[in-house]
């Protein structure tokens, strides 16, 4: 490893850190206001559905929306399970299953 990537790797390092730190070293003392702290329960299922929804209706890089498509079919059997259930692993098995189902036998 040269100088110049010790450097920059030791910037990285003292970034990432310093950011992390300073955000919880004051999340005590910060108030957000209530509209903002409420609004922050949905951030992860919009960060869970950008991450999933290209996946799914883009396996390929082209849209793909047909029943053809294991990974919409699997998204849909999922949908509707985990409205069903309400039961986590049960949703996740129930996916798992019906992908590697059509896979198998379409």
């Amino acid at each position: 490893m040269s100088a110049n990537e010790a450097w920059m790797l030791a910037g990285m390092v003292a970034v990432t850190f310093g950011i992390r730190y300073l955000l919880f070293g004051l999340a005590e003392r910060i108030r957000l206001a209530p509209w903002l702290s409420d609004s922050l329960k949905f951030i992860p299922p919009a960060v869970l559905t950008a991450i999933t929804l290209p996946a799914v209706l883009l396996p390929k890089g082209d849209w793909h929306l047909s029943l053809a498509n294991p990974y919409l079919v699997a998204a849909l059997l999922s949908l509707a399970a985990g409205i069903v259930t309400r039961n986590l692993l049960a949703t996740i098995a129930i996916g798992l299953a019906a992908f590697f189902a059509h896979r198998l036998f379409f």
